[in-house]
């Protein structure tokens, strides 16, 4: 490639991107970049499919401001949230129950799982009666 080419493509890349800079553990920039290598991706494309997904992740978390329970509506769109997550919660927890082995259905872990299910089965009841 020549120079004028070079040139073109520093100058895209400014425009389309951001450079990120953090400074690493040496072990771990290491294990990171042996890691994508086997995988077949590049150390910037895992980076950003991560700080993508923990975007999303945290802005699905974020918590909602005062304006945003101004209303009756908007209180009961917040809570009907609410219960739709812990929905997705516990199924989540309900499958993790089901995977733990037959011969660990009475160990702390099962147990813990049942008990969990059970409070945000609670939960959900109680959330259904606001509104």
């Amino acid at each position: 490639m020549g120079s004028a080419a070079n040139q073109a493509k520093t100058r895209w890349n400014a425009k389309k991107y951001r450079q990120v800079k953090f400074s690493i553990d040496p072990d771990i920039a290491a294990a990171f970049k042996a890691a994508c290598s086997a995988a077949g991706s590049s150390m910037a494309g895992a980076v950003s499919q991560f700080m993508a997904e923990y975007s999303k992740a945290a802005k699905a978390c974020k918590a909602p401001t005062g304006a945003d329970f101004s209303t009756r509506k908007k209180r009961r769109q917040a809570v009907s949230r609410m219960i739709s997550q812990l929905e997705q919660i516990m199924d989540a927890e309900e499958g993790y129950m089901e995977a733990i082995p037959e011969n660990l259905r009475n160990s702390v872990r099962y147990e813990s799982a049942e008990e969990s299910i059970s409070s945000m089965e609670d939960a959900l009841d109680k959330l259904a009666e606001i509104y």
